[in-house]
């Protein structure tokens, strides 16, 4: 990423790819309260950010006037535009998520039997097995990057178990994912280059199945239909493309986040050990305050928010993040409360495009915290300077150095 200016006004001129942003967003988002509603900048495409929650609360059910075609928080440059619209083959890029009204409703009914409650227990038994292979292949050593070693693996492969793709694949899979929403939200290149692969990859499964079905994901899509049509061959390459992105990058960031916040807060760690009870609360807690996801909304016609004037084209955040930390919302909203009661969190969105993939979450969530703690119920960082962060749009840690005792 490009070296950038640094920023004198927050409120006129932020930067979400600040590095002391990245690692510790909330000071900007206080000063934003105090300053004015919805700050601005022009860098990177330019963007309006409000932090209230109540802002986001309004601006999820202005449609059509703030539109999901395009829910990446940094655009392609205006003059590269045309170009990159040409390069998507398949429509929406990721149905239902970049869907409106009224092709939005249709298709993420497709995908939601997939994620109920009851679905995603059928998963916990692949999940556990999972964290306790991964556990037993650092355990002896006494170290271990959390994140790259244990939090990472756990919703790649078991989306991909979900998916019906090569679990053994899984580092490749996260290195495209990576390269689209990380590396790839400040270099179109990079991002056009990713998507490719992804697009690709989903684009040949989908051929083989539509010519040899298999008891599968993306079969059981293709045998679908919406208003009497068979889904088409995009929706469905797009399905599976959101899937695999969402699918690893948001749970990695929050999973990665509540074991960051247990090696470096020990009361809250020997809580968690001696009182298994705090577990649902807990990561609806962690859930909360490492909310990890920001999404965009693309302006489709002039709209007044406040003083502020929304002009077509303009690019709006949804900082869910900074709206979980509003504090006429949450009592002691920049502090983790394990045993919170009243919680009232947005980590998965709002309104009618909420996460659907929110109880596989949930479930990936407990299974893996369970987990780690039956088994490592003691460590720390070997060193807080070398913990990094992902930011932008999808927020969370990226390197963990753990130690713990053998």
């Amino acid at each position: 990423m490009a070296e950038t200016p640094p920023v004198d006004d927050w409120a006129t001129d932020y930067d979400i790819f600040d590095a002391g942003y990245i690692k510790d967003p909330a000071p900007v988002w206080e000063e934003l309260r105090g300053k004015c509603p919805i700050a601005h900048t022009e860098r990177w495409g330019g963007s309006w950010m409000p932090t209230s929650y109540k802002d986001m609360q309004a601006f999820v059910r202005m449609v059509p006037e703030l539109s999901s075609r395009n829910v990446l928080v940094v655009s392609p440059p205006r003059e590269e535009r045309v170009y990159n619209a040409s390069l998507d083959e398949f429509g929406s890029l990721a149905p239902p998520i970049t869907s409106d009204p009224p092709e939005h409703i249709p298709m993420r009914r497709l995908i939601l039997p997939l994620f109920t409650p009851k679905a995603v227990e059928e998963y916990r038994p692949f999940t556990e097995n999972l964290c306790h292979q991964l556990i037993d292949g650092f355990i002896d050593k006494g170290a271990c990057d959390a994140a790259m070693d244990y939090a990472v693996h756990i919703p790649a492969k078991t989306i991909a178990h979900i998916i019906g793709v090569d679990g053994n694949r899984t580092d490749e899979f996260v290195s495209w994912v990576r390269g689209l929403v990380e590396d790839g939200l400040t270099d179109v290149a990079t991002r056009d280059k990713y998507r490719g692969i992804i697009r690709q990859f989903f684009g040949e499964l989908v051929d083989a199945r539509k010519a040899k079905p298999r008891d599968d994901l993306i079969s059981r899509l293709l045998a679908q239909e919406i208003d009497g049509q068979p889904i088409a061959r995009k929706t469905v390459v797009g399905m599976c493309d959101l899937l695999l992105v969402a699918g690893i990058d948001t749970t990695w960031s929050s999973l990665s986040s509540a074991l960051f916040h247990f090696s470096s807060h020990p009361d809250d760690r020997r809580r968690m050990v001696n009182e298994p009870d705090l577990f649902a609360s807990a990561i609806e807690e962690i859930f909360r305050f490492y909310a990890p996801v920001t999404m965009a909304r693309e302006v489709t016609e002039e709209t007044q928010a406040g003083d502020v004037t929304f002009k077509p084209g303009d690019k709006v955040l949804l900082n869910f993040p900074a709206a979980n930390r509003y504090p006429k919302v949450f009592e002691d909203a920049d502090k983790v409360v394990l045993d919170r009661a009243k919680n009232r969190h947005i980590a998965f969105g709002i309104g009618s495009h909420r996460c659907a993939g929110s109880n596989l979450a949930r479930m990936e969530m407990d299974v893996a915290l369970r987990a780690w703690f039956e088994r490592i119920p003691e460590f720390e960082l070997t060193d807080p300077d070398a913990v990094t962060w992902a930011g932008g749009q999808v927020r969370g840690p990226r390197h963990l150095p753990f130690r713990f005792p053998v």
